[in-house]
Order: C-alpha cells, then sequence, then structure tokens
C-alpha cells in the first residue's frame, strides 16, 4: 500500500511524500525548498530515491539542486531547460513506475506552459496535479490560455471520482470563499467552508481532496450548472462552457 505524507513547504505549499508499505526509499513531489524534506527524512531515516516535477516555478523546484546533492534521487519532469538536475523528461501519455506503482503522465497545461500531472489507478487512485487544481478553484493562467485550463480541468473531472487529489497549495479556504460566491446556491460548498475553517483553525491540511469531491464543490468542474452561469454571467460572458470558465477565472484573479 502507497502512503502520501505532507510536508508543509514556503508559506503554503505542500511537499507530497510517497512511501510503498514500510520501505525506506521515498519519492517527493515538487520540493520547493529543500530543508523540511531533509528534516523529515532525517528524522523517519528514510532514503530520497525520486522526484517528480510538475512544473518549472521556483516554489516547486527550488529544493532540487540541494537534494540532489545530498541524496542523488532519479528526478522526473516536463522537458524544459528552465528546470536544472532533470535525469528523465517526460511528456502526455508517457508512463513512469513510482515504488512500484505505474503512473500516467498527463499534460496539463494552464499555469504554465509545461505543466504535467501524475495519476496512478488502483486503491487509492492518485493525483498529483501540482498548481492546475486545487480545492475548490484551479490555478492563475500565468503563461497558458483559459482553453488549455479548462482542457486540463476536464481531463481530471473524468478520472475516478474516488481518485485522491494531492494538490501543491493550501489554498482551500480561499477558494470556497469564492466557490461560495460564485456558486451560490450549492450547499455542499458552504458545509465544505465550514469544515475547512475548523481545519484551518487547528492548523490541519485541507488536502487530499477527492475528483467526486470537487465535482460537488468546485466552480471550475460545474461549468453547466444554473447557479454557477447565473453568477458568472454577473461578471462577463457565459454562453458555453469555456466562456464561463473564463470569465470565472478572470472574477477570481480581482476577487
Amino acid at each position: 500500500m502507497m502512503s502520501v505524507t505532507p510536508i508543509p513547504a514556503l508559506s503554503d505549499n505542500y511537499i507530497w511524500l510517497l512511501r510503498q508499505d514500510t520501505s525506506q526509499s521515498v519519492c517527493v513531489v515538487d520540493p520547493g525548498e529543500a530543508a523540511p524534506v531533509i528534516e523529515f527524512l532525517e528524522r523517519e531515516s528514510l532514503t530520497l530515491n525520486c522526484i517528480l516535477i510538475t512544473h518549472h516555478h521556483h516554489d516547486h523546484t527550488g529544493g532540487l539542486a540541494e537534494l540532489i546533492k545530498r541524496y542523488s534521487p532519479h528526478v522526473i519532469g516536463p522537458d524544459n531547460p528552465k528546470i536544472e538536475g532533470i535525469d528523465e523528461t517526460v511528456g502526455d501519455g508517457d508512463e513512469v513506475r513510482i515504488m512500484g506503482r505505474l503512473f500516467d503522465v498527463m499534460a496539463t497545461p494552464g499555469h504554465t506552459l509545461d505543466h504535467i500531472s501524475y495519476f496512478t489507478a488502483g486503491i487509492p487512485a492518485l493525483l498529483f496535479c501540482g498548481d492546475t487544481l486545487f480545492c475548490a478553484g484551479c490555478g492563475r493562467l500565468f503563461e497558458g490560455t483559459p482553453e488549455q485550463m479548462y482542457t486540463a480541468l476536464k481531463k481530471f473531472a473524468e478520472l475516478p471520482e474516488d481518485t485522491l487529489v494531492f494538490a501543491a497549495h493550501e489554498y482551500t479556504q480561499a477558494n470556497l470563499t469564492f466557490a461560495r460566491a460564485a456558486d451560490p446556491e450549492n450547499e455542499d460548498v458552504k458545509h465544505a467552508l465550514q469544515e475547512c475553517e475548523k481545519a484551518r483553525a487547528l492548523d490541519r491540511p485541507t488536502l487530499p481532496s477527492t475528483i467526486g469531491r470537487e465535482l460537488k464543490i468546485n466552480p471550475y468542474l460545474r461549468l453547466g450548472t444554473d447557479s454557477v452561469r447565473q453568477a458568472a454571467g454577473t461578471q462577463g460572458v457565459n454562453n458555453d462552457d469555456l466562456a464561463t470558465f473564463t470569465t470565472l477565472r478572470e472574477w477570481k484573479n480581482r476577487f
């Protein structure tokens, strides 16, 4: 059985640590800084043998150099020369075996052009989606287009509903606050926000989410519902799902 542990980093990042059963060899996803990873590995007497990267932003790669120097892990990531230290470049449709499990690589541009995500089926199914899908939200469009992000999110919506969603940031409370405005008739959003506020008051992570939960509370995955369409219509064009998505994303930027 594969376990996944959050390592808090920077101001609101999660570095996800993957471990298979009781093996001492582990993998981490998007190490934005090295110190918390090193501290965790040393405390638990673990060995880092693999790193997965979703995209080039520094808060996802900033710890690479130090971790490579200290542990010499195998580093897998997108084909982007901005990322120093990649041993194996992967793209859409590729497969990688991590901790004994086969992961599918999905191209998910939008936040950045090089963004990829990693999905493995099984019990449980796991999705490491970086800054593409957040709990109740999605990433800002720094390099890509609304259509690219919309397409990426549609891919996620088609995954099994019990898939655990490991996003890279603790943005849930802010996203649910926006979702309450963007999907005002949604009782699931109101309940999720209450639960989120309780968790954050205790400094507990709100992740992982699941695809099934996101289909209920994430306005970017509920573009065709009357509640979201009506709310988007007060902010801009919403004559189809892509237009509604574009309006919502621009609205969130200034929310």
